[in-house]
């Protein structure tokens, strides 16, 4: 949502109709900030309100990302609420976000960062209605989250590269220039899309054996240039394919894996396993993300509006927010990559909440 006092009238009305209005419209006022304000700087505040929801509530969240029934002893990490630099993040109103959304369809594509996303705002929203009926439905790649009583659909796609990946003779083939499957992202309300992770894996995680360029096809090149012509070819697709008046279009933003303690001041510490706070301040030591520049330029270069969460800088910071060996998988398995729910997706869905409110 743009932030824009500056263009606020002023005009006389009657102290009870002013009233009524100021109490229908509460949500739209804790987003009224001043000219400039980005929502994407700011640091990480203790709130004794938070989490937002307990988990035990959403019997459908991932076991990868339940912290707490994973064993977690901490929980300090739950408590962090994400305050810009001069403005205020509205709190998420599950309620008003169904009732504005009624008969939609929300779509996130991308991989397993974008479920966890999902996941959380699924969370979110059914925690506001718990007694309300929801059914979630999977098939193939697809996951349906539904509540009937609403008509609201909130989908998850999984496709991590966002362009084609064929296996040919020689082998899986990388097509950077190649989207055939997008008709499933067509007639969707408001997309969500993310890529970023699957682009950096090498060796025996990675799930490719070429990139193709157009018609020539190469054994290794570099993996961020790769990345951003396939950015490129989808922000080519979403020109030629999505109407603005009817689907609003989002990028998730690149998130930010901690795995050596040395990019955030703390050489001692070797990965994400035993922290248990976020950074403090609003820059992080280890400078810009390598896919950051990459996202924030191909999507400021669309004609057709794709607002990016530029969630980087937040995660950033939160080198206490991963599952690290509370993944499910006992003390063998470390992610660093995925986020702990509740947790830092919760602040990606009040982004998503923010920027969809009526500018």
């Amino acid at each position: 949502m743009a932030i824009d006092a500056g263009s606020r009238r002023h005009i006389a009305v009657p102290v009870f109709l002013l009233a009524a209005v100021l109490l229908l419209h509460q949500v739209y006022a804790e987003v009224i900030q001043s000219d400039g304000c980005d929502l994407f700087q700011g640091s990480w505040v203790f709130d004794d309100s938070y989490p937002l929801y307990d988990t035990s509530s959403c019997p459908f969240i991932g076991s990868g990302f339940d912290c707490q029934k994973n064993g977690r002893p901490d929980k300090q990490y739950l408590k962090y609420r994400w305050m810009p630099d001069g403005c205020d993040l509205p709190r998420f109103n599950g309620g008003d976000f169904l009732e504005r959304f009624r008969g939609k369809r929300i779509m996130f594509v991308g991989d397993s960062l974008s479920y966890n996303m999902w996941e959380s705002l699924t969370c979110m929203l059914h925690i506001a209605i718990p007694n309300s009926n929801y059914t979630l439905v999977q098939r193939g790649q697809l996951s349906t989250f539904s509540f009937p009583d609403y008509g609201i659909s909130i989908m998850m796609l999984k496709n991590g590269f966002l362009v084609d990946v064929v296996v040919a003779s020689v082998g899986r083939v990388l097509k950077l220039n190649s989207i055939t499957r997008g008709n499933m992202w067509k007639g969707v309300d408001v997309l969500i899309f993310n890529s970023y992770h699957w682009w950096t894996h090498t060796g025996r995680f990675q799930t490719w054996d070429y990139f193709q360029v157009g018609t020539k096809l190469y054994k290794d090149m570099d993996h961020m240039e790769a990345y951003k012509i396939a950015l490129t070819t989808w922000a080519n697709w979403i020109e030629s394919n999505i109407d603005p008046s009817k689907t609003r279009v989002f990028f998730q933003g690149v998130s930010a894996t901690h795995s050596y303690g040395g990019e955030w001041g703390d050489p001692k510490a070797k990965d994400c396993y035993g922290q248990t706070q976020p950074l403090d301040g609003s820059t992080y030591p280890g400078g810009i993300h390598p896919g950051e520049a990459i996202v924030k330029s191909v999507t400021s270069n669309t004609t057709k509006k794709v607002y990016l969460l530029d969630i980087t800088l937040l995660t950033q910071l939160r080198k206490d927010g991963h599952p690290s060996v509370y993944a499910g998988g006992g003390p063998s398995l470390l992610d660093c990559s995925h986020w702990c729910l509740a947790g830092v997706p919760d602040t990606w869905n009040q982004l998503l909440y923010a920027s969809l409110l009526p500018e």
